[in-house]
């Protein structure tokens, strides 16, 4: 069955990689959520998608150049404060100790194909062992050179390559790295059924995202997709559950 991974939490609905998101996500009935992580200016992990505070928070700049304390200061609700409080930018710790109890997957995306990051695999890595649960993650990043990293530094863990691109047969990409997971966007030349064929005959977990509209979960779900991102999960956990019934 299709795994649904909602995509910075249930985004749809409530403010974006908050643990108020994530909760939700999982109260929905979700397999698994899907972060964003990057590093304060003093070498904190912070779950945040843009490389600028401004748009989902009520701080400004850059994310490396902004000690942990002022961001966390902040609202991540941004202007939706009035509707959902003062939510928090959570720290990767701050999911993991929560996820900790539970039994749901985690992807976690480094974001550092803008900005290197550099130490950022070591520490993320620190944090998945520390807390015990490392077969419950996927790591995934636009930036391949950091999922060949994790793959020496920790091969237990796995990795997935994201990519808006069209990768001439990405099978053989995915297992260079090596990796066993390929996360393109929906809706490119990425994305067909012969690839999604090849891809399951090399036993590569295919996960497109953002998957949110309904005619496209039961596409993906039909095509054997082993998951799919949506910032819609209460919707793909329904749609999931009845194409599984009808089976």
């Amino acid at each position: 069955m299709t795994k649904i991974f909602a995509h910075r939490g249930a985004s749809g609905h409530f403010p974006e990689n908050t643990m108020l998101a994530f909760e939700k996500a999982i109260e929905a009935g979700a397999d698994g959520i899907e972060l964003d992580v990057q590093l304060t200016k003093d070498g904190r992990i912070v779950v945040i998608h843009d490389e600028k505070l401004n748009r989902t928070t009520t701080a400004a700049g850059f994310v490396k150049d902004t000690a942990y304390d002022v961001i966390r200061s902040a609202t991540a609700s941004a202007n939706r404060k009035e509707e959902y409080g003062d939510v928090k930018v959570p720290l990767l710790s701050d999911v993991l100790s929560w996820a900790e109890k539970a039994d749901f997957l985690i992807n976690i995306e480094l974001k550092n194909s803008v900005f290197r990051y550099e130490g950022m695999e070591e520490k993320v890595l620190e944090q998945i062992k520390r807390f015990g649960i490392e077969e419950r993650i996927i790591l995934s990043s636009f930036n391949h050179e950091s999922l060949a990293l994790c793959s020496r530094l920790a091969p237990e863990i796995e990795r997935a390559v994201l990519t808006l691109d069209v990768l001439y047969k990405p099978e053989q990409y995915v297992n260079a790295i090596p990796a066993s997971g390929y996360h393109p966007k929906l809706h490119t030349p990425a994305v067909t059924d012969e690839i999604i064929e090849n891809l399951k005959a090399g036993h590569i977990a295919f996960r497109p995202f953002t998957v949110n509209h309904a005619d496209d979960m039961k596409w993906m779900i039909e095509a054997g997709a082993e998951g799919i991102f949506t910032d819609f999960p209460e919707k793909a956990v329904s749609i999931a559950h009845n194409e599984d019934t009808l089976c």
